[in-house]
């Protein structure tokens, strides 16, 4: 099959994901076009069937605002037809299946261009609620040839918050590969982020404020007083100077690592001890499976998709999302007993491979392909 991908390319869990499909895809004999403003961030350098379009915007005085969906319209048009693509997955319901749409009706009669939209989050969870954004919303996912959710949990929103037919959306949960996110630490990298043996808490997000990243330095703060520990903190957005500032205030300044935003996130992860996700908000939580993959115990918050994956007692421990106290007493039975901490470690490992190792999840995604593609 010749695909076309749009996503956001930028650092964050729907880019993550749509990079790692297309590059799974174009590894099992697809070509892959990926049609973005701007490269994948997770997106090497050349590989075979995988190819690059970028969508131009020419900046004019009478737009205060580029017209972004516009410009992916007219480069998803002149993609699909110059390469005759047989089907576009947008990830995002907005813009980008709505510029799926007009580039479709652009084609007229010219080939059969199927679109499929994954579903990811905020689209449905924050910004299609909008009302700005709502009908909009609506009408470019009924629109689509196939759709999917990332969560069981997000498929429920979409079908109560924007009357989609149930048997309209199939949920394909998001994957890693378990042989690049696997539990083998590097000894010496081990030792730069914990100098004196100590255990290794981390958190990876984009650090918006649904993450609560104040509230991991706190969970951090009442660990550390019991066992010596040191905090990584991986990525960045609005709420880092806020973050560092909590643990400066908790006088933790020396005992917390910020690296800030890392391609290879997976050979970082692998030397945590346990992993930390206290959202507000989380469709699916792709930071959390990464984790459970790299034999990374996991504390987190019950909110949206979590429970999908991580399991009480299996992998990991779930609470409410305001538990500061509940998940740092988690963490500290975790760091105290390398029994328990084994344990969870193996679980985790143990879920992911199961159930979302890419050979087993990108292989759902080549069916529903199929099927958009053989429907009238």
């Amino acid at each position: 099959m010749k695909i076309g991908i749009t996503c956001y390319p930028t650092y964050g869990g729907s880019g993550t994901v749509a990079t790692a499909l297309g590059l799974a895809l174009a590894e099992r004999g697809h070509e892959v076009h990926f049609i973005t403003y701007d490269q994948p961030f997770r997106l090497p350098g050349f590989k075979e069937r995988v190819f690059y379009h970028e969508v131009e915007m020419e900046n004019y005085p009478l737009f205060e605002h580029p017209p972004y969906s516009l410009a992916l319209a007219v480069a998803l048009h002149d993609a699909a037809k110059k390469e005759a693509l047989d089907v576009v997955h947008m990830h995002y319901a907005i813009p980008h299946a709505t510029s799926a749409f007009l580039a479709r009706e652009m084609l007229g009669g010219e080939g059969r261009l199927r679109i499929v939209t994954t579903l990811h989050g905020t689209d449905i969870t924050l910004l299609g609620l909008h009302p700005s954004f709502h009908e909009i919303t609506r009408f470019s996912i009924l629109q689509s040839n196939g759709l999917s959710a990332v969560s069981g949990f997000l498929k429920d929103a979409t079908v109560r918050d924007f009357s989609v037919p149930e048997h309209r959306i199939e949920v394909i949960p998001n994957f890693v590969d378990t042989d690049v996110w696997r539990p083998e630490p590097e000894p010496h990298r081990r030792s730069v982020l914990a100098p004196r043996g100590e255990k290794i808490v981390m958190h990876v997000s984009n650090f918006r404020a649904v993450k609560q990243v104040q509230f991991v330095v706190e969970i951090f703060a009442k660990i550390s007083e019991v066992t010596p520990a040191r905090l990584v903190l991986i990525g960045d957005g609005p709420e880092r100077p806020r973050a560092l500032q909590r643990a400066d205030d908790l006088g933790l300044a020396d005992q917390v690592l910020f690296l800030g935003k890392h391609v290879a996130v997976e050979e970082l992860l692998c030397c945590a001890n346990l992993f930390l996700l206290p959202s507000i908000s989380e469709s699916f939580g792709l930071a959390a499976l990464e984790a459970m993959s790299c034999g990374v115990p996991v504390v987190a918050s019950t909110a949206g998709g979590i429970p999908e994956l991580v399991q009480d007692d299996v992998s990991g421990y779930l609470f409410p999302s305001d538990a500061i106290d509940e998940m740092a007493e988690a963490g500290i039975r975790i760091l105290t007993d390398e029994d328990l901490e084994r344990r969870l470690a193996l679980g985790g490992r143990e879920t992911t491979i199961t159930r979302f190792d890419k050979e087993i999840i990108v292989p759902q995604y080549e069916s529903l392909y199929k099927r958009v593609m053989s429907s009238e």
